[in-house]
């Protein structure tokens, strides 16, 4: 436990998180620090198409056994049922708007990076095994949170402004091929089809460059949540309980079902983490293109601020925990 704490303070004073703070920091402090648009719409390309690349590598290296085939059900329903799960709550629970309801459902639909590596680290100091593919299943959760979640965005908010609810399978058809879906998933296919081969190709575009990328990108993400940090401090207190307690039931449901279909503890533990964490990544990338009147202040406070810590230092040997009693 020691060692984990300490991993863990050691990943909140990464550089990544930390130029996050300076961008909020900056803004607050009025600082005339500025990122171009095109730039920060580049990066969230950049980012959709690197973790969609690098899930299809993974993927490759074991084919599609039974295994894999198992955990791809589970990756899909568990990104199908926490948006939407999480979008209630926040909807007809909290009162939340539907925009803002959709673009948190993402997030926490979606994956958090460093804390499924800090959860593999803390399984192989447990000597707990887990397979290798469950990388694949990190990126394959990405695309069902955020395509559902835009999903119900988009069709509730036509059925409040249109006199009819408008046609569902031309709203599924928009949301599908939405930008973000589309590098996400075309890039998993995409690395899936081109291997290892394929990895060392673009090896010095998508994977040296990558943390240095993600601390700009965190560096403007700091930017936009501190230009309407005054928005969040309205409905704080609510959103600060969900983003502790949702992360908590998303990842009791996870292990309940791993558990029902016989995955290995390791990998109960990893779908536990995968659906208790909240993206900071892709999502807020997705976010940003297909949901750009959402509150960054929301979904970027919460998911990076409140959730990851709490599954850095709490989070990962809670559901390690459950998952034993199950």
């Amino acid at each position: 436990m020691t060692e984990l704490l300490s991993g863990s303070l050691n990943n909140l004073t990464s550089p990544m998180v930390l130029f996050f703070i300076l961008g909020f920091v900056a803004t607050v402090l009025k600082s005339d620090l500025e990122i171009p648009n095109a730039i920060g719409k580049t990066l969230s390309i950049y980012f959709m198409m690197a973790i969609g690349f690098k899930g299809g590598v993974e993927l490759s290296k074991t084919g599609f056994t039974g295994g894999v085939m198992i955990s791809t059900v589970i990756a899909v329903i568990l990104g199908i049922i926490i948006p939407v799960l999480s979008f209630f709550v926040l909807f007809k629970w909290l009162k939340l708007d539907v925009t803002n309801s959709g673009a948190i459902a993402a997030h926490y639909g979606s994956v958090s990076v460093v804390t499924f590596v800090t959860a593999s680290t803390f399984l192989e100091q447990a000597a707990v095994h887990f397979n290798g593919y469950m990388v694949g299943m990190m990126a394959l959760m990405e695309s069902p949170a955020i395509f559902v979640s835009i999903l119900l965005v988009r069709y509730l908010k036509k059925s409040t402004t249109d006199t009819a609810k408008g046609d569902l399978q031309d709203l599924i058809k928009e949301s599908l091929f939405n930008a973000s879906i589309v590098l996400l998933t075309g890039g998993l296919i995409i690395g899936y089809i081109s291997g290892e081969k394929g990895m060392e190709m673009v090896k010095p575009f998508f994977v040296q460059p990558f943390n240095g990328v993600l601390a700009l990108f965190l560096l403007e993400m700091g930017m936009l949540a501190g230009k309407r940090i005054g928005e969040f401090k309205e409905v704080g207190l609510v959103l600060f309980f969900f983003a502790i307690i949702m992360p908590v039931v998303n990842a009791i449901i996870a292990i309940i079902l791993a558990s029902s279909l016989g995955l290995s503890e390791g990998d109960r533990v990893l779908f536990a983490v995968l659906s208790a964490s909240a993206s900071y990544i892709a999502a807020p990338a997705a976010v940003r293109m297909a949901i750009p009147e959402a509150n960054p202040s929301y979904y970027i406070t919460m998911s990076l601020a409140i959730t990851f810590p709490f599954n850095i230092i709490f989070g990962i040997p809670f559901y390690f925990y459950i998952s034993q009693l199950i």
